[in-house]
């Protein structure tokens, strides 16, 4: 039960959006560095073809944005960013009661047991 297609699935998920929550921080962190491209990070598209195919497991890639650029050549958004971190957020915290869901479940079967 541990190695289900939703427990593969969701420790994806939970890696991908790791990796944004740092890809975002990093693009904050450069919002006033000339020639900074933002990374993006993908991984739902993956995610979802992997669980389609039964395995559930993935990895989550980082791009440069392709967005277009200040005069400086940095192209990172504020807003944008502020926004994709409330969505990561939110999604995370999801995926992980998820997961403590399955936990729990999981240790009060064995308690019955």
């Amino acid at each position: 039960m541990l190695e289900s297609v939703t427990s593969a699935a969701l420790s994806s998920a939970l890696d991908g959006l790791s990796m944004r929550q740092r890809a975002i921080a990093n693009n904050i962190a450069n919002v006033n560095t000339a020639g900074y491209r933002a990374q993006r990070v993908s991984f739902e598209d993956a995610l979802a073809d992997s669980v389609r195919s039964g395995n559930g497991v993935t990895a989550a890639t980082l791009q440069e944005s392709l967005e277009p650029t200040q005069l400086n050549g940095n192209n990172v958004n504020l807003d944008t960013e502020t926004l994709s971190n409330i969505d990561t957020v939110l999604r995370y915290q999801f995926a992980a009661r998820a997961v403590e869901g399955t936990f729990t479940s999981v240790r009060s079967a064995m308690r019955t047991s």
